[in-house]
């Protein structure tokens, strides 16, 4: 059974700016998280809500960090992007 998804405005704005030979490899890193939340890493400390889906683009690799109610059942996609400031900037 897959999860309600849910975009939170800085993942809009992320995904809205996106080339088009990158948007169906996205599509299907969010439909992959959709069927199953548990496939991403858990991170602690000051992310400890957050869970990261690492998957390769393009030979290069992209991080989808996502929260989740696990009550009513939805992913909340929070951020997009290269590892590179990724952490760094989701603390902001």
């Amino acid at each position: 059974m897959t999860w309600t998804l849910q975009q939170t405005r800085r993942f809009a704005r992320i995904y809205k700016k996106l080339h088009d030979n990158l948007i169906d490899e996205v599509d299907a890193a969010i439909s992959t998280v959709a069927e199953d939340p548990d496939i991403g890493d858990k991170k602690k400390g000051d992310l400890a809500r957050l869970w990261v889906y690492k998957f390769r683009c393009q030979g290069q690799l992209y991080l989808l960090g996502y929260t989740r109610d696990d009550e009513i059942r939805i992913v909340y996609l929070e951020a997009l992007g290269s590892h590179e400031n990724f952490y760094r900037d989701l603390k902001r």
